[in-house]
């Protein structure tokens, strides 16, 4: 969540909406397409086995294309992969990564 908050922040977030959507996604001010999407991500996260037509057919209701629902279904998976990938090998962020600075790198990296 840390590393996350701070590339929205750089994004240009406002930090009441990135500690909202730490909190919660379903009580963060979103707009009704990015809800759903964030509604998808969850689904496809936790309960795979039971995402469905229905649950692509709401995302292209809020004007999602066919491209668009597979490029966020591959992006989750990859997240996913990724973040078990770190989990099972016990990968910690890097001693440079600093939450604080406006752009989450420390002064002291280079980058």
């Amino acid at each position: 969540m840390t590393h996350h908050g701070a590339a929205l922040r750089a994004l240009g977030a406002e930090p009441a909406v990135v500690s909202a959507l730490a909190r919660d996604f379903r009580t963060a001010p979103l707009d009704p397409c990015d809800g759903a999407l964030c509604a998808f991500a969850e689904k496809l996260t936790l309960a795979p086995h039971t995402v469905s037509k229905e649950d692509v057919d709401t995302l292209m209701g809020h004007g999602f294309t066919p491209r668009a629902v597979a490029d966020a279904c591959m992006i989750v998976a990859y997240f996913n992969f990724v973040n078990r990938l770190a989990l099972g090998l016990g990968v910690e962020l890097e001693s440079y990564w600093c939450p604080g600075c406006s752009k989450g790198w420390s002064t002291s990296s280079g980058h």
